[in-house]
C-alpha cells in the first residue's frame, strides 16, 4: 500500500534461468535437451538463458547501410535504485522486499526468453519449457500467494495441450490469466483457438496481451522498420495490441464468450480512443469478419476490456483517454524489474498526476485490475 491506496502492478516480468527450468521439466523430455544447446546462453553468475531468433538492430537512421554490431541499447535505467538480486529468477523472497519498498500489493508476473521458442519448428520444446514453466511460478508464487500472480501461457500451435494446460491449473490461487502465444501466421480470431477462450471462459481467466520486441513471436511488420531499434521499438508493442485487438474484437469472441475478459499490457494507451473510433468506422465501411452484436468501441468500454498504463504518456493523456473511455479501463503498471521502470518509485510518480480524483485513482491503482484479473 502507498499512501492508503492499494496497488496491483498489471505489468512485472520474470525470466527463469535455464538452469531453473530444466528442473521443472518433464523426465520424458530430458533426452532431448541436447538439442536446445544452441539456445542456451550465458547470462554471467553461472547461469544461462533459453532464447530464439534474436532480432538485432544495427542501422542507425541517417545511415545507408548498417553497422557490424548491435546498435540498440540494452539497458538505460531509468530507477534510482536496482533491484535486488534473483527478483526474475528464483528469489521471491527479494522480490517481495522490492514490492515493499515500492509500496506495491500484488505483482502479475509475465515470463519473457523462453516463450521464444515459439519460432522454433517443432512446437514440443515450446511446450515443454510452458509446462516447466508453470511448475516453476507455481512455486515461486507459492511462497507469497498473495503477492505474486502470473500467467498460463497457451501454446497456440497446440491449442488442446493449451487447453489441457488451462484445465490442469485453472484454479491455481497464482494463476490469474492466460497469455496466447501466437506465432506470426495464427490470428487471434482463428477458429482452431476456440479450445483456448472456452478453457479460459470456463475458468474466469481473462485473456492477457503482450507483444515483443526482441524475439519471437514477433511483432507485425518487425521486418519493415528498416533495421533500426527506434522505429522498433516505437512499432512492436502498440503496433501488436492494435492488431490483437481488432482481431479479438472483430473475429466476434467476445460474443461467443460472454464473460470472457481481455487486456493488452505494456502496449501504451493513448492510441485507444483513435482505434476504437476506427473500428467501429471499418465495421461499417468493410465489414467485420463475424456479425457483432454491438459496435466495436462498445467492446472497449463494455467493463470487460482493459488496459495497463505508460508512465511517459503522461497524466494528460491519462486523463484524455478516460475522458473517451471512462476511468475502469486503464490499469498501473511498472514494467518493473526492466530498464523503463522508475523503481523504487514508479507508484510515486503516478501519485504525483495531481488531476486524478481519489475515486479515479483507487480505480487505477487497484479496482480495474482487481477486475481483470481472476480474483483467487
Amino acid at each position: 500500500m502507498r499512501s492508503g491506496f492499494r496497488v496491483y502492478d498489471a505489468d512485472t516480468h520474470v525470466s527463469p534461468s535455464a538452469e531453473v527450468l530444466e528442473r521443472y521439466l518433464d523426465p520424458s523430455f530430458r533426452e532431448r535437451l541436447a538439442e536446445l544447446a544452441p539456445y542456451r546462453l550465458d547470462v554471467g553468475d553461472g547461469l544461462h538463458s533459453y532464447s530464439f531468433g534474436r532480432k538485432f538492430y544495427r542501422r542507425v537512421l541517417g545511415e545507408a547501410k548498417p553497422r557490424e554490431t548491435f546498435t540498440g541499447r540494452e539497458s538505460r535505467w531509468r530507477g534510482s535504485k536496482l533491484p535486488r538480486p534473483g527478483v526474475q529468477d528464483a528469489d521471491a523472497a527479494n522480490r517481495v522486499l522490492d514490492m515493499d519498498d515500492e509500496g506495491t500489493d500484488v505483482h502479475f508476473l509475465i515470463p519473457g526468453s523462453f516463450m521464444s521458442f515459439v519460432g522454433l519448428d517443432d512446437p514440443a520444446f515450446e511446450v515443454a519449457m510452458t509446462r516447466a514453466y508453470h511448475r516453476h511460478i507455481a512455486d515461486f508464487c507459492g511462497q507469497y500467494p498473495n503477492r505474486l500472480k502470473s500467467l498460463i501461457v497457451a501454446s497456440a500451435r497446440v491449442p488442446e495441450e493449451a487447453a489441457r494446460e488451462i484445465r490442469e491449473w485453472g484454479n491455481a490461487k497464482w494463476a490469474v490469466a492466460v497469455k496466447p502465444l501466437m506465432p506470426t501466421d495464427i490470428p487471434p480470431d482463428h477458429p482452431d483457438l476456440e479450445p483456448i477462450w472456452r478453457a479460459a471462459q470456463e475458468h474466469d481467466l481473462p485473456i492477457a496481451h503482450h507483444s515483443s520486441t526482441w524475439n519471437p513471436p514477433y511483432y507485425p511488420g518487425y521486418q519493415d522498420v528498416w533495421d533500426n531499434i527506434f522505429l522498433g521499438r516505437m512499432a512492436s508493442h502498440p503496433w501488436g495490441a492494435m492488431r490483437f485487438v481488432a482481431a479479438f474484437i472483430g473475429g466476434g469472441i467476445f460474443d461467443r464468450y460472454p464473460s470472457l475478459r481481455m487486456g493488452v499490457l505494456e502496449c501504451g494507451f493513448g492510441w485507444l480512443p483513435f482505434w476504437a473510433r476506427r473500428m467501429d468506422e471499418q465495421a461499417i465501411y468493410v465489414g467485420g469478419t463475424a456479425p457483432l452484436k454491438h459496435r466495436p468501441s462498445e467492446y472497449i468500454t463494455g467493463g470487460r476490456f482493459f488496459c495497463s498504463i505508460e508512465r511517459q504518456e503522461g497524466e494528460d493523456m491519462f486523463n484524455a483517454v478516460t475522458g473517451f473511455l471512462g476511468d475502469e479501463v486503464l490499469m498501473y503498471a511498472s514494467d518493473y524489474p526492466h530498464s523503463e521502470c522508475q523503481f523504487p518509485n514508479s507508484v510515486g510518480n503516478i501519485l504525483a498526476w495531481s488531476s486524478l480524483s481519489e475515486q479515479t485513482r483507487t480505480k487505477l491503482f487497484w479496482g480495474n485490475a482487481n477486475r481483470f484479473f481472476k480474483q483467487t
